[in-house]
């Protein structure tokens, strides 16, 4: 059930069982919903799709940032869809009861039939929410403030990986003064306005500057991303000299929480920083009591690519399977994996108290690091641990892909 945005406030996410709903007076899905889609029963799969979807519109953007998890470019992407291919997504994630969807890129905000695609969402009952760069010339940002006035986003936040000259160290462009000025255009327009941020070996060092940058301007939140290896991204000489060390990853709970109370701003995590929450031994009823949970790719989320090809999340490679057929892949027991898998993981994960709540880790930077999917998340600190306890003593020995994470 959504609550907010255009039908009131505050925004929420509600989730009920069905008799409770029926006494709200919500009516049961339509007839026919999921004729000739049968889950099998030994899939690990709680919902029957995603909350919610990341919708990657286009991958043109000028901007070349170094931590692009995309690759963008000023070309785009080979065969990307249009607003029709786009409308008839949206019309299979609402028959599929997905919530709402993120709207990235690329750069979304120059598309020419943007307003049209949000007014589609809100008619089929999605909330469309838009993350941006604000990267781009003051006709483009009228028009999306104009989009932002007439109620026509959940939220909007800007992608700000650092104040002034942290910026320019994170992204290896100078686009802060754009970046800031887009900012604060749109909270003169539009009530829920947030920053996204990747968290870096630099950029944590100076959280304190960033919070209480988004607190002075009005923000709504602040949603606190963990750098990936995807992209522009992947490249060593970008994510191997920007990742957060193991001793930052430690500290990062405490930090934060000091922060939010701090400057009392509302804070998300990225789903693949549980490890390091969980690192705290913190009660786990209250993890769940809370919602915190770790991978949620292939089951709370799913995201495509430019040409609509699914994928389980926004840095994963993606699957043969088209958006518009997200029902049917969503019910079938290989759907996303190894994704869904986390219980199978191996140790120390497999004997891992938060295992449930944290499902192995981030399986993007796995892959990158060791070559496979399937492996403990590499930088959480008990598998770091573990790591290093079972270690050969004779360093010259060690696997290379152990070296690489203990660097």
């Amino acid at each position: 059930m959504q609550l907010g945005g255009r039908y009131g406030w505050p925004q929420a996410l509600v989730l009920v069982d069905r008799d409770r709903a029926r006494s709200l007076g919500y009516d049961d899905p339509p007839p026919g919903l999921w004729d000739g889609i049968e889950p099998a029963l030994d899939a690990v799969m709680p919902l029957s799709a995603p909350l919610e979807v990341h919708l990657q519109l286009t991958n043109r953007c000028d901007a070349g940032c170094a931590t692009c998890y995309t690759g963008a470019s000023p070309q785009g992407a080979k065969n990307e869809w249009g607003l029709r291919e786009w409308c008839a997504a949206i019309d299979e994630l609402s028959l599929a009861g997905v919530f709402h969807v993120a709207l990235g890129g690329g750069e979304s905000a120059h598309l020419p039939w943007l307003g049209e695609l949000l007014s589609h969402c809100w008619q089929r009952g999605i909330i469309p929410n838009l993350t941006t760069s604000g990267l781009y010339d003051q006709a483009t940002l009228d028009r999306v403030c104009a989009l932002a006035r007439r109620g026509l986003f959940g939220q909007v936040n800007v992608s700000v990986d650092g104040i002034g000259d942290i910026y320019q160290q994170v992204r290896g462009i100078d686009g802060f003064a754009k970046a800031d000025h887009a900012l604060r255009s749109l909270v003169a327009a539009f009530p829920d306005v947030g920053i996204n941020t990747v968290v870096t070996r630099v950029g944590l060092l100076h959280l304190p500057e960033l919070f209480a940058y988004a607190r002075r301007i009005g923000l709504r939140e602040v949603e606190l991303l963990r750098l990936k290896p995807a992209g522009r991204g992947a490249r060593d000489d970008t994510y191997q000299s920007l990742r957060c060390t193991d001793d930052q990853h430690r500290t990062l709970l405490p930090t934060v929480l000091d922060l939010a109370r701090r400057h009392r701003l509302r804070v998300r995590l990225d789903c693949s920083m549980v490890p390091f929450v969980a690192h705290h031994q913190l009660d786990d009823g209250l993890l769940r009591f809370l919602s915190i949970y770790g991978c949620a790719g292939g089951d709370l989320l799913a995201a495509t690519r430019a040409d609509g090809r699914l994928s389980a999340c926004s840095f994963a490679h993606p699957t043969p399977k088209p958006v518009t057929d997200l029902r049917r892949y969503y019910a079938e027991p290989q759907a996303f994996s190894p994704f869904r898998d986390h219980l199978h993981a191996d140790e120390p994960c497999r004997s891992c108290t938060y295992l449930s709540l944290c499902r192995g880790g981030c399986r993007v930077v796995a892959a990158h690091v060791s070559g496979s999917q399937r492996d403990p998340d590499p930088e959480c600190p008990r598998v770091i641990a573990y790591r290093e306890k079972s270690a050969p003593t004779d360093v010259a020995s060690a696997p290379r892909h152990r070296l690489k994470v203990l660097a």
